[in-house]
């Protein structure tokens, strides 16, 4: 397995690292301090250094900022804007998100340790898109005309939910921010965005270029801080109709347990997975396990949709385990300034130590480490690839999401057998189905209880397909223009038909 190839320093002198503009709370279009005054470090996770010190919010501040949105819903210009309006502005703020790429993709890669050619090239301009993307459906929003029973002439109006909280997650500090933000502007929502403390950085400078953009004050707030504090006053605030999280299944039930005692606002939820990828034995086993490796490492297994538990039908079990091997041994972790490296560190110290407890307890439970399983002997919080095998579907690592570059492989002879198996979790966010079957692709895809079924891909994202959870993998789906109906509410208006017995 190759190791790290450089040290931080080296790829910093050749990219700059730019100043931290923004560490203060973004409340009614102006960056400002905590009312405490508090403050908490964002951490590199390449060299577990400070980055900077983040204004700290608090239910107080998130009062303020609801308090900014709720007047800029029932008083301000943006749900009253021509959606024709609101796409020009949202349009801009995706040229902006575009123009500022390098230093949003610097960001995230400090913040949390993402690969920084990817992020420039590919994550920011995607994320450009999707805001594009939304924007284009800002002017599209319509009701129906409806042909009634009785003597009434009905219609229905879509209109915007109102303020709405989002609570985003740390792997995907960018898209997770767009993926919420982009609907809800257009939807004409407004809004408070508590990004997660451990990547707040390119969350304050999105709130920045949409003001630059010309989006109201009051309409886009950020307020960073904890989730048992700015998150959960988010979730119980009475204020607030609609909240949108991203996150773990555990903190999920929190966020609606709260939004139940408080007004019973709406509430959707994209919670964690343990999703089945599988392989049947007709299939190139050299494109095949290359699939396999990225659909648990990508992005160091901080995603959760990763394909960590590995089917593979008996037939080609030995021949697929071993070119997993040798994939893994090329594999490079390290500096993710360097553009040759494939796997940078985990997000936190907090995270970085849960993956290796995870890897302990797969080891006592009496799967065998096939190869990796150990940190680096280094600054940062890198881990090697990991792959189990002898696992079972009752050991932990088959059931828990770690949210780390950990696969589990398990060996399997029907299709029967692995449907059953696969739906055996009580997630169902996604899962892959390698085969050159036809037939087999359409009774698996059929049968497997998941939101999204991949077949012969994985990680196949669109902006027009949508992406959400069965099970306790969550509710509501992003992506897609579906997704706007979490920011809307239908209202229904019938007036009687002249002459009619309503009269």
């Amino acid at each position: 397995m190759s190791s790290d190839v450089q040290s931080g320093g080296c790829f910093e002198a050749q990219i700059r690292i730019p100043e931290i503009k923004f560490r203060k709370l973004f409340i009614n279009g102006l960056f400002v301090d905590s009312i405490s005054g508090k403050t908490f470090e964002t951490i590199d996770p390449r060299t577990e250094k400070v980055i900077v010190n983040i204004a700290e919010g608090d239910k107080e501040d998130v009062d303020l900022a609801v308090k900014a949105a709720r007047q800029a819903f029932d008083h301000g210009p943006w749900p009253r804007l021509p959606g024709s309006e609101r796409r020009r502005i949202m349009l801009k703020f995706a040229d902006f998100i575009d123009t500022n790429a390098e230093e949003l993709a610097i960001l995230d890669t400090i913040d949390a340790g993402k690969l920084y050619n990817r992020a420039k090239t590919l994550e920011i301009p995607a994320a450009a898109e999707t805001m594009s993307y939304f924007a284009g459906a800002a002017d599209k929003i319509h009701g129906a005309t409806l042909k009634m029973s009785s003597e009434l002439q009905a219609y229905t109006l879509s209109e915007p939910i109102g303020v709405v909280g989002h609570i985003t997650p740390w792997n995907f500090p960018t898209q997770m921010f767009i993926v919420k933000v982009a609907p809800a502007l257009a939807a004409g929502c407004t809004m408070v965005v508590k990004p997660a403390e451990q990547t707040p950085l390119s969350a304050l400078f999105y709130a920045h270029l949409g003001k630059l953009a010309g989006i109201p004050d009051g309409v886009l707030n950020v307020v960073t801080g904890y989730g048992p504090t700015a998150g959960a006053a988010i979730s119980s605030h009475m204020d607030i109709d609609k909240v949108s999280f991203t996150g773990s299944t555990e903190v999920g039930r929190l966020v609606m347990q709260a939004a139940a005692l408080s007004n019973l606002k709406a509430v959707s939820l994209e919670l964690g997975g343990k999703s089945p990828f599988i392989v049947f034995d007709d299939v190139d086993v050299n494109k095949v396990a290359d699939l396999a490796l990225l659909g648990t490492v990508y992005n160091k297994g901080e995603i959760c949709v990763a394909g960590s538990r590995v089917f593979i039908q008996e037939g080609i079990y030995d021949i697929f385990l071993n070119k997993l091997v040798e994939k893994v041994k090329k594999w490079v972790v390290g500096d993710p300034f360097d553009p040759n490296v494939q796997q940078g560190p985990q997000v936190s110290r907090k995270q970085y130590e849960k993956i290796l407890s995870y890897i302990d307890i797969g080891k006592k439970e009496g799967a065998t480490l096939l190869t990796g399983g150990k940190p680096y002997n280094r600054k940062g919080y890198y881990i090697e690839p990991t792959i189990f095998i002898d696992v079972e579907d009752d050991m932990t690592i088959a059931k828990e999401e770690i949210f780390g570059p950990v696969m589990s492989v398990i060996k399997f002879k029907s299709v029967e057998e692995v449907i059953r198996r696969a739906n055996a979790s009580k997630y169902g966010l996604a899962a892959g189905i390698m085969t050159n079957d036809l037939n087999i692709a359409n009774r698996v895809s059929r049968s497997i209880r998941a939101g999204i079924i991949w077949i012969n891909c994985y990680f196949a994202f669109n902006n027009d397909l949508p992406c959400g959870g069965y099970k306790m993998s969550g509710f509501g789906k992003d992506f897609g223009l579906k997704s706007l109906n979490k920011y809307l509410q239908v209202k229904s208006v019938a007036t009687p038909i002249y002459d009619s017995p309503w009269l």
